[in-house]
């Protein structure tokens, strides 16, 4: 099977059953990880796999803004200056002035408080400003820089990200940019990309992904390199708070997988930066909660596995330590009640926390709900996510039911083709992914080379509404009762008319909320 196949296919099962690893014989889990050196090489970015390169999404509404019928591209006009006089001025000290740079005062505009002086084209307006900014009568002067709309991210394959524009995120961002560092959404996941160091793994025993399927030799000692992802930020970045490992039992939750990565771009990428993709609320603090084993975890001799009382470890950790929002794209379609994580999830959203988990996977293959998500109707503060493809159309993999509160976008590959996936940057899959390969080519893995990949899921709908709530939270609403509220209030309303089962109550919009908490824009 192709990396794209299976990680298509992957998509479909929550991280916490993505795929089982059988490993024969017995794990012997003493010093299975060990730290070889606290840095490592570059991050290397491969761009965006399994498609053409994209077209230039910094052309066109993209563009840096120019002067019409100019090909100047300075950031400020020509022949004018912004200046404020100090109130004491005098006409004859403001006329002086005015005088200095051979200029005229244009005609004050109502609500100004501040004066346009018109100066000569050839005169550079910032030398003109630093003039008048030295006369003892002038409060402060600046040339007219030319503004353009920010909401719209410059990121060049922002283009690529139908989810953004499907929910109005552009009108959103005008009204919130992207939140701040106030805020922290803890990512509990498979691990983060976020740290730059090399690590030494002991594969001691083969292990087969299916029955029936090849056995893999045993590694043996591996070195293997990990980055942080570029779009996320700098290694040993204050971005990144309180990491914590509850499957390696440490400080370090490193990504062996690509899923938890791909998550926390959703949430926080960041964005406006001239590179890779846009996230929702890009300016937040991420918090990485390791709880899912993934496969090389497991070849690996992990101690622990992301069972419910590891997860509900996670959900406690992430509040005692300052979370604001709490993703979970996780859990499992099988098995009884969750009591322990729904128990946690009550603790968390006492502390503040507004909690997020998604819907499940299983709608074309029996529509068994996510346990961990059943909870939700009955937590004010924690809400269950279904998605939607970029027709806004309940995905066909949207687990249904009652217990489903909001919809976003999770992307839908049977309606859209590869790209009507959800775009992040997170790990290269052609790298981590190596158990894929034919036998002969098989290979260790390496976690310091990145790609923009397409998933589909409502792993991926649900960083939508955590980002969401991030943006409502940084504008005062910091109730997460409240939050779930105003979310449902305001949502787009879609299939049949009121509460459904595939919408819950309705897509989220994040403009119309925004508006309706008295914020017109």
């Amino acid at each position: 099977m192709s990396s794209f196949a299976a990680r298509a296919c992957a998509a479909l099962a929550l991280a916490a059953g993505l795929i089982t690893v059988s490993v024969h014989g017995q794990l012997n889990h003493a010093a299975a990880r060990t730290m070889v050196q606290e840095i490592g090489l570059p991050a290397i970015d491969r761009g965006v796999r399994n498609q053409d390169a994209p077209r230039d999404a910094r052309s066109g509404a993209n563009a840096a803004p120019a002067r019409l019928g100019s090909t100047e591209h300075r950031p400020y006009l020509r022949g004018s200056v912004i200046v404020k006089f100090k109130d004491q001025a005098t006409r004859a000290g403001i006329d002086a002035a005015a005088s200095q740079l051979s200029g005229d005062l244009v005609t004050r505009a109502p609500h100004a408080n501040f004066d346009i002086l018109d100066i000569p084209a050839d005169l550079d307006p910032e030398a003109a400003a630093a003039a008048m900014r030295a006369r003892a009568n002038v409060e402060y002067a600046q040339p007219r820089y030319v503004n353009h709309a920010m909401a719209r991210p410059n990121d060049p394959l922002y283009g690529n990200q139908w989810n953004f524009p499907a929910i109005d995120m552009e009108r959103a961002w005008d009204i919130q940019p992207g939140a701040s560092s106030d805020i922290v959404v803890a990512v509990l996941d498979t691990g983060m990309a976020f740290r730059s160091i090399t690590m030494r793994y002991l594969a001691r025993v083969p292990f087969q992904l299916e029955a029936g399927g090849p056995v893999y030799p045993a590694l043996g000692p591996v070195v293997m390199p990990f980055a942080a992802a570029p779009e996320l930020g700098a290694s040993g970045s204050p971005r990144f708070v309180a990491p914590r490992d509850f499957i390696w039992n440490d400080e370090l939750p490193l990504d062996l997988d690509g899923h938890g990565t791909h998550v926390a771009g959703t949430i926080g990428q960041l964005t406006n930066n001239n590179s890779g993709t846009a996230g929702m609320a890009y300016n937040v603090r991420l918090m990485p909660v390791k709880v899912i084993r993934g496969i090389w975890d497991a070849v690996f001799g992990s101690p622990f596995e992301g069972t419910d009382d590891v997860v509900a470890l996670g959900i406690r950790y992430a509040a005692d330590h300052g979370a604001n929002v709490i993703n979970l794209s996780l859990g499992r379609e099988t098995g009884g009640p969750a009591p322990v994580v729904a128990d946690a999830i009550r603790y968390a959203v006492s502390r503040g926390c507004f909690v997020v988990a998604a819907s499940g996977n299983t709608r074309a293959g029996g529509n068994a709900p996510n346990r961990l998500a059943q909870a939700a109707p009955e937590i004010d503060g924690f809400v269950a996510v279904g998605a939607v493809g970029r027709t806004l159309n309940p995905a066909f993999y949207s687990t249904t039911g009652p217990f489903v509160e909001l919809a976003a976008p999770g992307g839908d590959q049977l309606e859209g083709g590869l790209a009507g996936g959800i775009l992040q940057q997170t790990l290269d899959f052609d790298l981590i992914e190596t158990y894929l390969r034919p036998l002969s080519q098989f290979a260790p893995p390496r976690a310091d080379v990145f790609a923009h990949e397409y998933l589909q899921g409502t792993s991926m709908a649900a960083p939508h509404v955590s980002g969401f709530a991030a943006l409502l939270m940084q504008q005062g609403l910091t109730n997460p009762a409240v939050i779930e509220a105003a979310m449902k209030a305001f949502a787009t309303d879609r299939g049949a008319p009121g509460r459904d089962n595939a919408f819950g109550f309705g897509l989220i919009n994040p403009r119309a909320t925004l508006r309706g908490m008295g914020l017109a824009r």
